[in-house]
């Protein structure tokens, strides 16, 4: 497949009309099978093929983390290599295809990364009346602080609500990263909980889970939230669609 994104080829333009926000969306998917643990190898055999100063490919300003929503997020998808990208970060990714070749190493394997498709979306992210289903897999949703107090509950309803405000708060922070001001307030309800499992995320094992929530706002195909975001963990898919398509 002909690689068609330029640099140009997409405008971030985050604008309010008649209350809506508008936020650019592009989806890569490659034909390259990738295992779980290679997501952050991917990433990194991506960056090394543009410059340093592009800061939303690695979330570093002069070897200082960039604390703030992830705009290039690297995947797994269906078993296969993703990128996704909101905001500027679909502006960023051409960079990226700019190169001539998209030969890259993978756990000390080299391959020629492939396109199978390319999505790209203008994102309604606002506030509805009524709400949607979703699935949340392999979210990381504590911090060390709030895990020791996810400890000490013991009803499975205080867990699922304390649950709630986190992934809330990570709903929040995913707007704010975005640009977005929501006048109204989120809802979230968890349905389901499962697999829950500890993980290993930069060299530290981390308690995550799958859920199934509902929420009032919408949110894009493939878009991370909660921790390790930028490697693949916390991915969101609208429920009643491609079952598959959450598979990592």
């Amino acid at each position: 497949m002909q690689r068609n994104v330029t640099k140009h080829s997409i405008r971030y333009n985050s604008n309010a009309m008649n209350n809506l926000t508008i936020i650019p969306y592009l989806a890569i998917r490659f034909r390259n099978e990738l295992a779980s643990y290679e997501v952050p190898a991917f990433r990194g055999a991506v960056i090394h093929k543009v410059p340093a100063s592009l800061t939303l490919f690695h979330n570093h300003i002069k070897d200082k983390f960039r604390y703030r929503y992830p705009l290039i997020q690297y995947k797994r998808i269906n078993g296969k290599a993703a990128i996704v990208c909101v905001g500027e970060g679909t502006e960023d990714i051409g960079n990226f295809f700019a190169n001539q070749n998209l030969d890259m190493e993978i756990s000390g394997r080299k391959e020629r990364f492939e396109i199978d498709s390319i999505t790209a979306n203008r994102w309604l992210l606002q506030l509805w009346e009524s709400d949607f289903p979703y699935t949340l897999r392999k979210w990381l949703p504590f911090s060390e602080t709030n895990y020791a107090k996810y400890r000490q509950l013991e009803g499975i309803v205080e867990k699922t609500a304390f649950l709630e405000n986190i992934l809330t708060g990570n709903i929040l922070s995913l707007c704010t990263g975005l640009g977005v001001h929501l006048e109204k307030q989120v809802s979230c309800k968890i349905l389901q909980i499962e697999n829950e499992r500890l993980y290993n995320y930069k060299n530290v094992r981390m308690q995550g889970m799958d859920v199934v929530f509902r929420t009032n706002i919408s949110l894009a195909d493939f878009v991370g939230l909660g921790k390790g975001v930028s490697l693949g963990f916390g991915m969101v898919k609208r429920m009643n669609e491609h079952k598959n398509d959450n598979e990592n």
